[in-house]
């Protein structure tokens, strides 16, 4: 019988805490499951009571006709495939291999038995924008880069492929506890919705950055300056390299909120919501790189305001999305040349999601005290940006949401 490449050789699947899923440049979504379960997920899940999926499936089948899931349409399937060399160490025997189909199965009926509280997934079923799901052995990017989940476009137009992943499933605790399972599946689906839709997209409007002449700082020089000096600093890259507003001016004619309070107010101007949110952003920033907790607590964000490697960072309104924030970096073959002397970087761009809340995973979480990101203080959102900034900039490709997709992208 074939083996796929999830534990070592000779051991049983493994059922501890689980524990955050570490997927490289995967979002914040998979921070601090277990401060989630604090939260709420319920004494059953802290004391280790496994759940049960919703009824045994047939392992062989679930490689070429798929196991369905209780009231929807798409299927699961197993993709079996022999251990690499690399990873020859590695493997899963059956019965590890079923309890992982049985539990995703059966976090997948869970979902469909609440499907009210998930509005994405209850969209993708409506929708019929699922064509499958397929647990593989690792799923990864084409560089390489390793996430727990991963929605990718078919060839169809319209239909999506949920593929997920059995290394990161079992090493995180995840094997025989459904209920735990489905809440982290059914975030994914915001992204299912995303691939789904091919829709041309609005146009952007971007006005040219002076790369050249752009004064980033090296690291060696921004260690070395002062609080005051690093502010005077990311002035001068405001507006020639730095950009705090959205390309696609999301924010136009949008309503806004005062600080502190959550309850959206008309704008006075179809502009003012954007020159709003733009002076709020910078006035962060200046906070970000001048104040010393920053410095000591987020040297990566300081740093990476300053050197280049954060080319926008601004709050937008995006209703199909149901993160706070995002970061987003250029892959490899987009590096751009910076300054003088010229300096290769992989640019990297923060929005902040003008009506979401944090979630309790994110880090900044108890720094927003429950309020919508556009109703923070500027030194409530410079925490949201230096520390999802800290968690999140790397000098890897983001491009894990892009691996795999066939050829039914946006016209």
């Amino acid at each position: 019988m074939r083996q796929i490449p999830i534990t070592p050789e000779g051991a049983e699947c493994q059922h501890g805490e689980a524990m955050p899923f570490q997927a490289g440049g995967a979002h914040a979504v998979w921070r601090s499951v277990v401060l989630r379960m604090v939260l709420g997920l319920g004494a059953a899940l802290l004391q280790g009571e496994a759940i049960a999926a919703s009824g045994p499936v047939d392992l062989a089948r679930s490689e070429s006709e798929g196991a369905a899931v209780p009231g929807a349409e798409f299927r699961v399937y197993l993709h079996r495939e022999e251990p690499s060399r690399a990873d020859g160490e590695w493997t899963l025997d059956d019965a590890c291999a079923k309890r992982v189909l049985d539990t995703v199965v059966g976090a997948l009926a869970e979902l469909v038995r609440r499907r009210a509280e998930f509005p994405r997934f209850d969209e993708s079923l409506r929708r019929h924008l699922l064509d499958r799901v397929v647990i593989e052995p690792r799923v990864r990017n084409r560089e390489g880069q390793e996430f727990p989940l991963l929605a990718a476009r078919t060839g169809e137009a319209g239909t999506v492929r949920l593929l997920v992943s059995a290394a990161m499933l079992d090493a995180h605790g995840y094997v025989g506890y459904a209920e735990r399972l489905a809440p982290i599946l059914a975030r994914e689906f915001q992204w299912v919705v995303s691939k789904a839709d091919t829709s041309p997209k609005p146009a952007v409007t971007s006005a040219a950055r002076n790369l050249v002449g752009a004064t980033v700082l090296a690291d060696g020089v921004i260690r070395r300056l002062s609080g005051s000096e690093r502010e005077q600093a990311i002035r001068h890259l405001f507006g020639s390299y730095l950009r705090t507003t959205d390309d696609r001016r999301s924010l136009d004619g949008q309503s806004y909120y005062e600080v502190g309070v959550d309850r959206l107010l008309p704008p006075t101007q179809p502009d003012s919501t954007t020159k709003f949110y733009d002076i709020r952003v910078r006035e962060a920033l200046q906070i970000v790189v001048r104040e010393p907790w920053f410095w000591e607590q987020t040297p990566k964000a300081v740093r990476g305001l300053l050197n280049g490697t954060v080319w926008a960072v601004a709050v937008v309104k995006i209703d199909e999305r149901d993160w706070a924030t995002r970061t987003r970096v250029l892959s490899e073959d987009k590096a751009i040349a910076v300054g003088t002397p010229e300096r290769m970087v992989q640019p990297a761009t923060v929005l902040v999601n003008l009506c979401r809340k944090a979630a309790p995973e994110d880090p900044f979480f108890p720094h927003t005290k429950g309020l919508p990101m556009g109703a923070l203080s500027a030194k409530q959102l410079a925490t949201v940006i230096a520390l999802e900034l800290e968690h999140n900039l790397t000098e890897k490709s983001q491009a894990g949401h892009v691996a795999q997709d066939e050829q039914s992208a946006p016209k």
